[in-house]
């Protein structure tokens, strides 16, 4: 299975840079987005409906806001949300089961300036968790992917010093990353790259794509008891039409 994650910086503008055209250039069994800014109603039929695909959306209550949605080339067992109104309310997570395979498809809060929604993030962050975990719990393979708004260690971000303070490496959010990785869960990019300066994530000022100044934010986490599974893992960085790049993943059958 090759799964692909994206946060897409508004669906309708990706559109416009051609995101479907790459979405048939990946032949992805799935294909997951977060901060698709846009309600269902409001897009056209080739964003809901690529050829050989079927979408499924979770959209902030919040017009042009968040967002969550997946296209998949085969109907899925099941497609949940995280079950929390508050997280729900802004899109943050569809839970998508096909047979064995869980994936988690978040957006994860951003903490803002000075730790504003630190908190809301934490505890969405801990909601994902107890999901993620009773899955696993379950013997399934789980894939927890997405934006995850936080670069966990110095080597994820080119600037580690001057951002210390900063949201997305703040001590609170990268004790939490230890505390997943630690409870069970794999970075599975790192399984493959230890290598610096690969990021995700580059801000659109200062022409910081360009000289590669970025931060490390999108991941595909996998249980433990499944790592045995993956194939691959990579970052796209050569893919444009929004501030991230695609993460992939491959999964063995």
């Amino acid at each position: 299975m090759k799964i692909i994650s994206w946060n897409v910086n508004g669906v309708r503008a990706a559109h416009k840079k051609g995101l479907m055209d790459y979405i048939a250039t990946t032949d992805a069994d799935v294909f997951c987005i977060q901060e698709t800014k846009a309600q269902k109603d409001q897009l056209s039929q080739d964003i809901i409906a690529p050829p050989g695909y079927q979408s499924w959306w979770h959209s902030a209550e919040r017009k042009g806001y968040s967002g969550t949605a997946l296209w998949a080339k085969q109907q899925p067992d099941s497609v949940e949300t995280l079950g929390v109104d508050e997280f729900d309310a802004e899109g943050r997570m569809q839970v998508v089961r096909f047979g064995d395979v869980v994936i988690l498809n978040g957006y994860f809060p951003n903490s803002q300036a000075e730790g504003k929604r630190l908190d809301y993030k934490l505890g969405f962050n801990a909601a994902v968790k107890e999901r993620a975990d009773a899955l696993a719990a379950q013997g399934l393979t789980v894939a927890v992917c997405g934006d995850f708004n936080v670069s966990h260690k110095p080597i994820d971000l080119a600037r580690p010093k001057e951002n210390e303070g900063n949201p997305g490496y703040l001590p609170e959010e990268r004790a939490w990353m230890d505390s997943f990785i630690d409870g069970g869960w794999c970075d599975t990019f790192r399984l493959f790259d230890q290598e610096s300066q690969r990021y995700t994530w580059w801000s659109y000022r200062g022409g910081a794509r360009q000289r590669n100044v970025g931060w490390r934010l999108d991941y595909f986490c996998v249980n433990q008891a499944s790592v045995e599974r993956v194939k691959s893992a990579n970052i796209h960085p050569e893919i444009l039409g929004s501030d991230h790049c695609p993460v992939s993943l491959e999964l063995k059958d």
